[in-house]
């Protein structure tokens, strides 16, 4: 993957390059096509095929109040772009002065001088520019003026029936419909992060976990509770459990996220690791005392287990 924000960094021939542009938070199924169409488009042409997104999202500069939780932070779109195989990802600051910038200065100044788009592949509904004004018809005028081809592509549906937005998936999150959320991005819901320090109370009650970073506060996680997880780490996938949010057993109000891995006992400390929400166990509740806690979480592992066993395909190892 290739970070850049002007064209001296990129090999770009004279036929131009095939582009598409956006936000692209949590690169559902919907942008997964778009990705696709244009490193098809690129190959057949002999272009290189690149992708012009922003950091930060556009509404915390033009409207902070209005700005969504996100889908994916900026390191887990850009893992996630780079797995379509395009050429580069142009990653332009998004500032006032660029949100003030007009639909036909964007294209002109950005698009066109800075990445040679020759030709742009966008969704339906898609707008840019100042008041997102550069929508479809104005994006068809320029490029008939300007010599640059625009494919315009319908949108991408779940199985229900129902258009994919990241706005749809952001509900399903937040109302704790991993599944629903899957179907649209295409994947398990994630989160991602380095390994830090805990205070070890696992391990006293007969499960250690992985701590997590705390992730930025603009990042959408599901509703607390316990889950099935697959742990993504250096050294490949376990299943695991995973309690999202305070530990009021032992008065603990902070919101955490703390991952028993099964079937693994590694170091992990300071490595980044990617957790896959599959499907949520139960509320996180306080119990009487650690007997009763460790006897709660023998039968999360037990039924997180066969969620998993079911979710992969792959019998989980049995517990010793």
């Amino acid at each position: 993957m290739t970070r850049v924000f002007d064209t001296p960094g990129l090999m770009i021939g004279d036929a131009g390059a095939v582009i598409t542009v956006g936000t692209f938070d949590g690169v559902h199924r919907g942008h997964q096509d778009v990705l696709s169409r244009v490193v098809a488009r690129a190959s057949e042409t002999g272009r290189p095929s690149i992708v012009v997104t922003f950091d930060p999202h556009p509404l915390e500069i033009v409207n902070p109040a209005a700005a969504p939780p996100l889908l994916s932070t900026f390191h887990e779109k850009l893992e996630i772009i780079a797995q379509s195989g395009v050429t580069y990802v142009a990653v332009v600051p998004f500032t006032p002065t660029l949100a003030f910038m007009g639909a036909q200065e964007f294209v002109d100044d950005v698009l066109r001088e800075r990445f040679a788009m020759s030709e742009l592949f966008v969704g339906h509904d898609h707008g840019f520019g100042r008041g997102r004004m550069g929508d479809i018809d104005v994006l068809r005028t320029l490029g008939i003026k300007r010599g640059f081809a625009v494919h315009v592509l319908e949108p991408v549906h779940t199985a229900a029936g129902q258009a994919i937005s990241s706005t749809a998936i952001r509900r399903a999150v937040a109302g704790g419909d991993l599944a629903r959320a899957a179907d649209a991005l295409g994947r398990p819901y994630s989160v991602m992060g380095k390994v830090v320090v805990g205070d070890r109370r696992g391990r006293l009650l007969g499960y250690p976990t992985l701590n997590l970073e705390t992730p930025p506060h603009q990042k959408l996680l599901p509703p607390d509770g316990v889950y099935a997880v697959r742990v993504q780490t250096p050294i490949g996938a376990f299943d695991g459990m995973l309690n999202l949010g305070p530990r009021p057993t032992f008065g603990d109000a902070a919101r955490r996220i703390e991952t028993h891995v099964f079937d693994a006992d590694h170091d992990w400390y300071g490595a980044s690791i990617r957790l896959d929400f599959v499907s949520r166990l139960r509320e996180t509740r306080a119990f009487s005392g650690m007997e009763a806690l460790t006897e709660q979480l023998g039968r999360d592992e037990i039924l997180a287990r066969a969620v998993l066993s079911r979710a992969t395909g792959t019998p989980s190892r049995p517990l010793s």
